[in-house]
């Protein structure tokens, strides 16, 4: 029974969490109470502890590749104060309002600049949802397409880079692949970088995008009435487009082509991101002191959530390990039939339940670490194992009845939006994504290619 005190100690977080307690004092809390019991019937040094602050140190103090977060945060709450995608919305609304299935091709185009601003989840869905489902219900969208559309777009944070998930995720890969590789004996290994993830993430991202478009094309053809053309008496010309469309764009390819071009590190793009994001709201005549107080506010409130969240998930996950929880996870998948195709696909299936109850921040920092070492050291690419996991809980966030995203939703839509019509709206969006998840299965090459060929 005692060697089972890890197994015990994870499901005990997930209970607590789903009962709503804080993340952070969560996991410490647990991983202190299970720390004393251990030391109690004699399977725990409590000394180990003192190996915490250091651990801290190390792993956050003086990782600088954490500093990102901020910076990306301060970016995508920057161009959702300033209104900037909401006016890039109504242009882009505008513009393709005589296209089948038009509004909805202007909301994934605009979704996909905020994915990749903003990288949250609830942010994007809440702050689509407010700006277009209105907009789309009153043009005689199909309530159930629009949700779908509005959710799944809004979910596209997780795998476009650049986006918080993938600048978390890659840093705990990166410590989990130094393990496995020490592990095995193998000193020099090429590290595994942020910036390798967000390259390997393009080809998946773009490629899903593409998916969805062509998913609301060929409702727009066979379903006119679903999602409706509409003759829109205002015109927008090539230069207004291209006027409201072009800066955010050559925002987020001067953060990516910075970083793919190793001209500068995703910290060092996120501050040049920062600053840009500014010279666009001054831009768009919409830096005011009021501007600038939210969006600091914003970006403190989210960047001390993620770094608390941090601290307690490093707490838990040295008792977890002091307790031989790596150990038995290793057993358990070595034991495994299958090798690691099983190891894989059990792996996948937790973390797409856990997404049902928990945030990507939290299964990034609790349940990566536990399983990372353990599958990389089993040979698994690194970069494709980061991006089947963010579109793992990409698809997880979306699927009824406890995607987050349509909580996120729901909490926003009109009363007269039965949540049945949001269930059955991302259906075919997690189809895509399913498929998506299959095709690089299949060719992991969709993920690792990009990488192997740009040697970042």
């Amino acid at each position: 029974m005692l060697e089972f005190l890890p197994i015990i100690m994870f499901l005990v977080v997930c209970g607590a969490l789903m009962l709503g307690y804080p993340v952070a004092f969560t996991l410490a809390g647990t991983a202190l109470l299970f720390a004393a019991v251990a030391s109690l019937l004699g399977e725990l040094d409590i000394q180990l502890l003192l190996l915490y602050p250091d651990r801290i140190y190390n792993g956050t103090l003086t990782n600088t590749t954490l500093i990102a977060v901020p910076l990306f945060v301060f970016m995508g709450v920057m161009l959702e104060k300033s209104k900037i995608a909401e006016q890039l919305l109504e242009k882009m609304g505008h513009a393709c309002a005589r296209l089948p299935a038009g509004l909805g091709l202007a909301v994934i185009v605009v979704g996909v600049l905020m994915a990749a601003s903003t990288g949250i989840v609830g942010a994007t869905v809440v702050t689509m949802g407010l700006m277009s489902l209105p907009t789309m219900l009153k043009r005689g969208y199909d309530p159930a397409l629009a949700a779908g559309t509005i959710c799944a777009t809004g979910t596209l944070g997780q795998i476009i880079p650049p986006s918080i998930a993938l600048v978390l995720l890659g840093d705990v890969l990166s410590s989990a692949y130094q393990q496995a590789q020490l592990a095995q004996g193998v000193f020099n290994a090429k590290p595994v970088s942020v910036g390798d993830l967000f390259v390997g993430a393009l080809l998946p991202g773009l490629l899903l995008v593409l998916l969805y478009l062509v998913y609301l094309m060929v409702v727009g053809r066979l379903r006119p009435a679903a999602a409706p053309a509409f003759c829109d008496e205002h015109r927008v010309s090539a230069r207004e487009l291209l006027i409201g469309i072009l800066p955010p764009i050559l925002l987020i390819v001067l953060v990516l082509g910075s970083i793919i071009g190793g001209i500068a590190t995703p910290t060092e793009a996120a501050g040049v991101g920062a600053v840009a994001a500014i010279g666009l709201a001054a831009l768009h005549r919409q830096l005011n002191i009021e501007t600038l107080r939210a969006v600091v506010l914003s970006t403190t409130q989210v960047t001390a959530m993620v770094f608390a969240i941090l601290l307690g998930a490093s707490l838990f996950s040295l008792v977890f390990q002091g307790l031989g929880g790596d150990t038995l996870v290793q057993g358990l998948f070595e034991d495994l039939p299958g090798g690691r195709a099983s190891a894989v696909l059990l792996v996948m299936l937790a973390i797409f339940l856990l997404g049902f109850i928990l945030d990507f921040i939290e299964i990034t920092f609790v349940v990566i670490p536990i399983v990372g070492p353990v599958l990389l050291a089993m040979g698994i690419d690194p970069i494709w194992l980061g991006i089947m996991i963010a579109i793992n809980l990409q698809t997880s966030f979306l699927t009824p009845p406890f995607g987050f995203a349509l909580f996120y939703l729901r909490g926003v839509a009109p009363a007269s939006l039965p949540t049945s019509a949001i269930y059955r709206g991302v259906m075919p969006f997690i189809g895509l994504q399913l498929l998506l998840l299959l095709l690089l299965a299949l060719w992991p090459e969709l993920a690792t290619w990009l990488p192997s060929r740009l040697h970042i």
